[in-house]
Order: structure tokens, then sequence, then C-alpha cells
């Protein structure tokens, strides 16, 4: 057992040893002007690179990556408003359903009536004229 627990630092110790070198490798690597100057190059090339692929998929009248990724997220935006109006159209819907028609039927019957006894006085009118 204590052979396991000594093993077990043993490579604690060897792991933190090996990440401290490793960063020091990094941070001088980093610090060299002809690795910097080289990473720097790289980079701007890769930015070169990507100018160039785009305009030369805008001539081709192709998307570009960046295109793709803007498309997404408009589609992303217009997806969660139209889920917005969808629940918004669930509750009107539910509301609608929920509202009783009698009141409404008793209205257009009382203004059927008082249509009938409107047509009826004038009836009588144009009878006694």
């Amino acid at each position: 057992m204590e052979g396991s627990s000594d093993e077990k630092g043993f490579f604690q110790k060897m792991t933190r040893q090996g990440e401290e070198a490793i960063g020091k490798l990094a941070q001088e690597l980093l610090e060299n002007p002809v690795v910097s100057g080289a990473l720097s190059a790289a980079l701007e090339t890769r930015e070169r690179a990507m100018r160039a692929q785009e305009a030369a998929l805008g001539a081709f009248n192709l998307p570009s990556a960046s295109d793709l990724e803007r498309l997404t997220r408009r589609l992303r935006s217009v997806s969660q408003r139209l889920e917005g109006v969808e629940d918004a159209l669930d509750r009107v819907e539910r509301r609608v359903e929920e509202l009783d028609d009698a009141p409404l039927k008793q209205r257009l019957a009382d203004i059927e009536s008082t249509l009938e006894r409107i047509e009826q006085a004038l009836s009588a009118r144009a009878g006694a004229s």
C-alpha cells in the first residue's frame, strides 16, 4: 500500500516538473524574437489567405464561412422570434377557446328583434300614409 502512495507522489511530482518545464520552454519560445516573428508572419499569412479566399468565393458568387456564420446567427434569431410569435398565438387561441359565445348569441338575438320592431314600425307608418 505504501508503494502505491509513493508511486502516486512520484507521478505527481514528475507531472508537475514536466508541466513546469513545458511552461518555461513555451515562455522562452514566445520571448525569442525569431519564433515570435515567425508566429506573427504565419498569423498574418493566414489572415491574408482568408481574405483572398473570401474574395475568390465572392467573385464566384459563393458564400464564405463568415457569410454562412452570419446567416446561421440570423436564422437562429428569426427562429427564436418565430417561437415567440407561436407562443403568443397559442395564448390567444386558448383565450378564444375559453370565451363563452352565449353572450354574443344573445346580443345578436336582441339586435334581430330590435330590427324586426323597426321594420314593423316602418311598415305601419308606410301603411298609414
